[in-house]
């Protein structure tokens, strides 16, 4: 008697939770594509509005301004309390961020090998800041549980 057939109750819940993932990632797909068609269409509809006056990088743009100040408005109004907590989210994003310059820098692109240069500039660039910020991160988050800590 092997295991596997020992327990098919095990069998059975990991049949249904392959079944739940894949329901999962199809729901996922589903949704990226409902958010695409949402952003071309409303960058469609922003263009056709104004008459084809606004650029879609400039409609790009804007959206990319008032993300930068809903983010900074959030994170300036974090608790002293979930501070570290929020450094340890900020570092794992920029080491996402991180991962995708070196990409950037260190593969050329195919379709449009003129350009390559601007991606690698801006990949090194990128590179530079989010290991700024992972670095700056450690230290502060560093300092903040020293704080916590007894004094000798």
């Amino acid at each position: 008697m092997t295991p596997a057939s020992a327990n098919p109750a095990a069998q059975h819940a990991a049949e249904q939770a392959r079944v739940a993932a894949e329901v999962a990632r199809q729901a996922a797909d589903a949704a990226q594509a409902y958010a695409d068609q949402a952003a071309s269409a409303l960058g469609a509809a922003a263009h056709a509005a104004t008459g084809g006056a606004i650029d879609p990088f400039v409609f790009r743009l804007a959206i990319f301004v008032l993300a930068v100040f809903v983010g900074y408005y959030v994170v300036w109004s974090v608790t002293p309390a979930l501070h570290t907590p929020l450094m340890s989210v900020t570092n794992a994003i920029s080491s996402v961020i991180v991962v995708g310059a070196l990409l950037a820098v260190g593969v050329p692109t195919i379709v449009d090998t003129g350009h390559a240069w601007w991606a690698r500039i801006f990949g090194f660039l990128a590179l530079i800041l989010a290991s700024v910020n992972i670095f700056g991160g450690f230290l502060v988050t560093s300092r903040m549980l020293a704080m916590y800590s007894k004094k000798k």
